[in-house]
């Protein structure tokens, strides 16, 4: 009889025989399998280097285009703001100063004169503001010349149509609003927290830009939009035209770009601009508000459905 150490040699050897088969077929795979790995690790590395050259081309690119841009920047808009006064509207802080101070200085360089710089605080758009600012509005501490309010009991409607009336000078040779209601109502809604001013010297203006940041977010950025398509309207409708720019996310849903893109009959009022902060949008932002002052309004920018930058005017002969 076959005794239990002969089936303990038989086990050993059957396990004994797998191991080296796994080893001689591992070695056998091996090779091959690490070759390959070899192969994909240089074509990677190639296409790194491949890469990197190609970044290294576009960046030398877009260096090109900027130092183009910047250097035709003053010739394009020159003359198309001539004799026409332009305040600058700031919604919110995620606006780049660099971005006001560029297209500050081709306003000038157009002919035209900047005004000053009103900035809007959270508060402007925060609905748990409303009602303090419908008390302000309603409450008899407006200027007398601030007349023919809109009947309805919206804050942000109500706010917008008093801003308008003092920030704004009418078309066709019609007065401005005198400088002390324009100083009491900035006073005003300063004192509420709203908004603030770059300087004290803010004076009412033919046309209005406003710099605009990111999208809001929350569950009132829908509100909050609104709230600031109604300042824009009623800017627009009161002066001799607005242009509304931000970046590329100001043009998405609720941000201001966005927002008034996505009404149309506010859209074919106001011109809009989406690529705030490159040298081609602060062009196309002062070539829109020359635009405006001619009562033509586009989209402007990289977004969907927009132009490159508005029309260039033809050279004087």
């Amino acid at each position: 009889m076959i005794d239990f150490r002969y089936h303990l040699v038989s086990l050993i050897a059957v396990f004994l025989a797998v191991a080296l088969g796994i080893i001689i077929g591992t070695t056998a795979l091996n090779e091959p399998i690490l070759a390959d790995i070899e192969n994909q690790v240089a074509d990677l590395e190639q296409d790194k280097r491949s890469l990197e050259d190609r970044t290294q081309q576009l960046q030398a690119q877009v260096d090109t285009a900027d130092g183009f841009q910047e250097a035709v920047a003053t010739p394009l808009v020159e003359g198309t703001l001539t004799g026409r006064s332009v305040l600058f509207l700031v919604t919110d802080e995620g606006v780049a100063p660099e971005a006001v101070e560029e297209v500050s200085a081709l306003v000038t360089d157009a002919g035209g004169t900047v005004t000053g710089t009103v900035r809007l605080r959270p508060e402007y758009t925060d609905p748990s503001t409303a009602s303090a600012l419908q008390g302000y509005v309603t409450g008899g501490g407006l200027p007398t010349s601030v007349q023919n309010l809109p009947e309805t009991d919206d804050a942000g409607q109500l706010v917008a149509s008093v801003l308008a009336q003092v920030l704004v000078v009418p078309p066709g040779g019609a007065p401005a609003a005198d400088p002390s209601a324009l100083s009491s109502v900035l006073s005003g809604l300063s004192t509420l927290d709203v908004l603030t001013t770059d300087s004290d010297s803010v004076t009412a203006a033919d046309h209005v830009v406003v710099l605009t940041g990111d999208p809001f977010t929350g569950d009132d950025a829908a509100d909050r939009a609104d709230t600031l398509v109604d300042l824009v309207s009623a800017l627009d409708a009161a002066g001799s035209g607005a242009v509304v720019a931000g970046g590329g996310p100001s043009a998405q849903e609720n941000g201001l770009v966005g927002a008034i893109r996505a009404d149309a009959s506010v859209a074919s009022a106001v011109s809009t601009v989406d690529n705030l902060g490159t040298t081609a949008g602060a062009i196309s932002t002062v070539l829109a508000l020359g635009s405006e002052g001619e009562g033509t309004s586009g989209k402007y920018g990289t977004g969907e459905d927009t132009q490159p930058v508005p029309p260039v005017p033809a050279a004087a002969p």
